[in-house]
């Protein structure tokens, strides 16, 4: 909306009031949050380029021997346990663990030196790494190298979603912050397609330009993060420097009327700055639903099994009697699904709305996986493959998955947890979103592999189940976010069904009266 005060009322609300600001999309933040969602880019490149090396053979000759003597000779290995390596997985999580670290240092670094700095070490840790993963002549350099890139991706993703979440106009934020995601997507389908032409590279070191063309993404972040501006949140919440804030704000909203969003910011400022353990305030009753979002949301985010999709659908599609360059091209068409369905989201999601999303892409994944499931249960044995039309009935079965997450869960699951925090707590509420991400992707990415092979068909049963579960949860205890500026958002809590039985009312009020005190 472009200024006054306007009036919304939210499912089960009576009369919540929220004041809009003045304000439009500028060329100058559309820019801006262009450049800062490339860091989703470089999370997306690696997540592809990780599952189409490990599918190379030539990549397996070399790291991983024993993988691919039991792809190749050995005919008595089932289907499902072909790939089965903890060395081979370790290759694939041991990002996670390192983004897991980071997390933690990313967000009192963010919160103490803003959201751009942060942006600018994560480009430069993953830079690093691709490098190292290129050159790699053994594999505990190209573990090494993973670790790396886990540092930059650890705090890419601590704080592009809110330096998005913060830049973008309260209308707009969903599609503005859904832009990390689109970019992952983006990511995704890059890499898959470098995979599908380094492959076919005379001589076995196709994987070798594969890695290494992560460093072009991180290059661009690099540079493009010294040039970004600051967000107002952050630079009122580091400084006194109301002014420049003010500045800034007026720059990012395309209007010198910016005083009521201005007014609000201070207020959250006071009030962050008075807090000095932000881990420790985030575990008060007062911020108990965002903090069960802050762990729920991610962690439903993995067990989707979506990674299991986006690290080893090459391997899938092998296991299926797919060759190698057929499986990364499937890989290709995957990822083109992914991509074209999340610049959907980004165009829907502040109409639609956060929860109908979410239950839309439930709902197709969860049936897709029950097919894909029933299908490799009835016509996939441990040896040999199914035929053509089965083949391609899962390729496109897979597809509506991919399609469904990339609507739902991929982009929302980083945007709800990027907009629901207030400034005291946020840059420690999304460390501990990011946190919670990578040690779930972790356990997921390590423990995949062994799982297929022991459940076989059942994997997909498994993660369906998840996602029955995950989306009753969302429609029950996640309220309605669009629309809400993200310094009024403590008010959908209070009056939600549930968790207004649970937040301090009173303490809350006190609090409000505290930020009221400090303004005046």
């Amino acid at each position: 909306m472009a200024g006054g005060v306007g009036i919304v009322r939210a499912a089960g609300e009576e009369g919540a009031h929220y004041q809009y600001y003045n304000g439009r999309i500028t060329l100058f933040v559309l820019l801006s949050c262009i450049m800062a969602a490339v860091g989703g880019a470089i999370f997306g490149y690696d997540t592809g380029i990780s599952g189409g090396v490990t599918s190379m053979e030539s990549f397996l000759k070399k790291f991983f021997p024993e993988v691919y003597t039991k792809m190749e000779e050995e005919t008595e290995v089932s289907n499902y346990c072909k790939f089965d390596s903890q060395l081979l997985t370790s290759f694939t999580s041991s990002l996670y663990v390192a983004g897991l670290i980071a997390s933690f240092f990313a967000s009192s670094f963010t919160r103490d030196f803003g959201r751009k700095p942060s942006i600018l070490v994560g480009a430069a840790s993953f830079f690093i790494g691709a490098v190292l993963g290129a050159a790699a002549f053994n594999v505990y350099i190209l573990v090494l190298g993973r670790v790396l890139l886990g540092v930059g991706v650890g705090f890419a993703n601590q704080a592009v979603p809110l330096y998005l979440s913060e830049m973008a106009p309260p209308k707009h934020r969903g599609a503005i912050n859904n832009g990390f995601q689109f970019s992952v997507s983006l990511g995704v389908l890059v890499a898959n397609l470098i995979n599908y032409g380094t492959e076919k590279i005379k001589g076995g070191w196709g994987w070798r330009i594969s890695l290494g063309m992560a460093a072009v993404p991180a290059l661009i972040l690099t540079f493009g993060a010294l040039f970004l501006p600051e967000t107002p949140n952050s630079i009122i919440q580091r400084t006194d420097d109301y002014e420049k804030a003010k500045l800034m704000l007026q720059k990012i909203r395309g209007t010198d009327n910016v005083q009521a969003e201005l007014d609000d910011l201070i207020e959250a400022s006071n009030f962050s700055k008075s807090i000095k353990h932000p881990f420790k305030k985030i575990m008060q009753k007062e911020y108990r639903p965002q903090l069960v979002m802050s762990i729920a949301i991610p962690f439903f985010q993995q067990v989707t099994g979506i990674n299991v999709i986006a690290f080893y659908a090459p391997i899938l599609f092998r296991i299926i009697g797919l060759k190698e360059s057929s499986s990364l091209l499937s890989a290709v068409v995957t990822g083109a699904v992914g991509m074209f369905t999340t610049f959907i989201s980004v165009l829907v999601v502040d109409k639609l709305g956060r929860r109908v999303m979410f239950a839309i892409g439930g709902i197709l994944m969860l049936i897709s996986q029950i097919i894909i499931g029933t299908i490799m249960a009835v016509k996939l044995g441990d040896h040999g493959g199914v035929d053509k039309g089965y083949a391609l009935l899962l390729l496109l079965l897979i597809c509506l998955y991919v399609a469904a997450y990339g609507l739902s869960w991929g982009p929302l699951g980083w945007l709800v947890p990027s907009e629901i925090f207030p400034l005291e707590i946020r840059s420690a509420g999304q460390s501990i979103t990011v946190a919670v991400n990578f040690l779930f992707t972790f356990i997921v990415a390590q423990t995949f592999l062994a799982m297929l092979c022991h459940f076989k068909a059942g994997i997909f049963f498994f993660f369906g189940g998840w996602v029955a579960v995950m989306t009753i949860f969302v429609y029950a205890f996640l309220p309605e976010t669009k629309n809400v500026p993200i310094e009024q958002m403590n008010r959908i809590w209070r009056n939600h069904w549930f968790w207004r039985r649970i937040t301090d009312k009173d303490h809350v009020n006190v609090v409000g009266q505290m930020q009221e005190s400090l303004l005046r």
